[in-house]
């Protein structure tokens, strides 16, 4: 059993948490979240202190190890935040640096993506998996790759950027790229296509649940459309067809390239399973090689809508067994 410490940075929220690990399982003890300052070293000292009064208040004497999660970019290597989009004042911030002066363990950084990966590999539905993808499909659409039995981040910490993969020459904007991946597979991508096509429903004199007029077109949300869709609106089931189709595609090239045994897919894909299943599953037969699609299973998160939760603490587990593999 290791005790370990998570730290999760969001752009609008931090959360300090404290879980009891094994190989098997993971059990949260104690967590608290306050409101990110626009303060990186502000911040810092805040998550500091917290961790500090959640072991003291919770009666824990000593931490195994301290995992943080970040939005990218980041260099794990060097434990630096290099200003992602949610974190513009994040540039060059070393986090790693003061947990250690403080707790004197080891600690590691990683994208939220890979400290999701890892959730999922340790405790959720890639559990005894060799390879395995966990795909976000959140707010963005990015991977965290599990290959041969290692987290893999590739050369600057830039692997498993496929929402910045184009799967049509135009289509909703997404990674700063029209008809990327995560163009068509993000909440902010599905609300754009929404956004499209009513537009045209409505020109047409025709109405739909999540859009009933013009007025109302710039309020739309991939969750107005989902519970549209499951009410039975034309709309917003021929929205998320097409979302299913673009899935279908993107994850047919993960299949064809890193021949994985799972891939796990977070958020919407689990909100809207029973929606984007089935055509996605039809398109994924159509365009992937049958050998590696045959020993590949889509699955939906495990940890579900916890796994954020558990992402931080998976990377602690992670680097503590990095460190003691070496010792």
């Amino acid at each position: 059993m290791k005790i370990l410490a998570g730290i999760d940075i969001g752009g609008t929220k931090c959360a300090v948490s404290i879980g009891k690990a094994t190989n098997q399982t993971i059990e949260i003890l104690t967590k608290k979240q306050f409101p990110t300052p626009e303060s990186p070293h502000l911040a810092l000292e805040m998550m500091l202190e917290t961790l500090e009064t959640l072991l003291v208040e919770s009666n824990i004497a000593s931490i195994d190890s301290i995992g943080i999660s970040c939005g990218s970019p980041l260099d794990s290597k060097r434990g630096l935040i290099l200003s992602p989009p949610n974190l513009p004042n994040w540039d060059h911030i070393d986090v790693i640096t003061p947990f250690q002066k403080r707790f004197k363990v080891p600690v590691g950084l990683q994208n939220d993506a890979n400290a999701c990966a890892l959730a999922e590999w340790k405790w959720g539905s890639g559990k005894g998996c060799h390879n395995m993808v966990f795909l976000t499909f959140g707010t963005g659409m990015g991977a965290g790759l599990i290959l041969n039995g290692r987290l893999y981040s590739g050369t600057n910490d830039n692997a498993g950027e496929v929402g910045h993969v184009r799967l049509e020459d135009d289509g909703p904007i997404g990674y700063g790229k029209a008809g990327s991946f995560e163009g068509f597979c993000s909440g902010g991508g599905i609300a754009q296509l929404a956004q499209v096509k009513a537009k045209e429903h409505i020109a047409n004199g025709e109405s739909t649940l999540f859009c009933p007029s013009m007025d109302d077109i710039h309020s739309i949300t991939t969750k107005k459309v989902g519970e549209a869709a499951q009410l039975g609106d034309k709309l917003a089931i021929e929205v998320f067809q097409t979302v299913a189709k673009k899935l279908g595609k993107g994850l047919a090239i993960i299949v064809d390239i890193l021949n994985p045994e799972r891939i796990v897919i977070g958020s919407i894909y689990g909100r809207q399973q029973s929606l984007l299943e089935p055509m996605t599953m039809q398109v994924l037969q159509q365009e992937a090689l049958p050998q590696s699609l045959a020993v590949c299973k889509i699955v939906t998160a495990g940890l579900g809508e916890q796994v954020g939760d558990f992402a931080s603490l998976s990377v602690a587990l992670d680097k503590l067994e990095s460190e003691e593999e070496r010792s």
